[in-house]
């Protein structure tokens, strides 16, 4: 028996892509975010599509449909954003994504929501350790951020 890493094309994306990242980022909060209300989503979505991926360099991961499947933003040397769909997680796309986000857009930093416990590991699991922590998010919302580091 054996397995086949798939290396994952990691590309660009157009604006007009932002309404398929947005339903990405939707479809992951809702499957990994569960501390969040209905309110808080339906806040932070014209937030996403209109202010926030402007403000990051952005790349994508597609299915063979040509379907954006998981996205990264990234400002300076900070990670802002790493989401996958649900129906994806689990094959390595996550990790192609964040080696790429190292590697090629030289991060260093990554803020967490603390109560997204999966993420946490992912990052932790990725070498990074935990500096500093925020009782709100970045809106005020009473969602404690953890602030990490690659190697701390």
């Amino acid at each position: 028996m054996h397995s086949v890493f798939m290396e994952y094309k990691i590309e660009t994306v157009d604006k007009s892509d932002y309404p398929e990242i947005v339903e990405v980022w939707e479809a992951s909060v809702r499957a990994t975010h569960h501390f969040l209300r209905e309110e808080d989503i339906v806040y932070f979505k014209p937030l996403i599509l209109n202010t926030y991926l402007d403000a990051v360099e952005i790349r994508c991961v597609k299915a063979v449909d040509n379907r954006i499947v998981g996205f990264l933003g990234v400002a300076g040397e900070n990670l802002e954003m790493l989401f996958l769909h649900p129906d994806y997680r689990g094959k390595g796309i996550g990790a192609s994504l964040l080696h790429y986000a190292i590697h090629q857009q030289h991060i260093t930093k990554v803020d967490v929501n603390e109560q997204n416990e999966q993420a946490v590991g992912f990052y932790k699991h990725a070498g990074f350790t935990t500096i500093g922590r925020s009782e709100r998010d970045g809106t005020g919302k009473p969602y404690p951020i953890l602030h990490m580091a690659l190697g701390g």
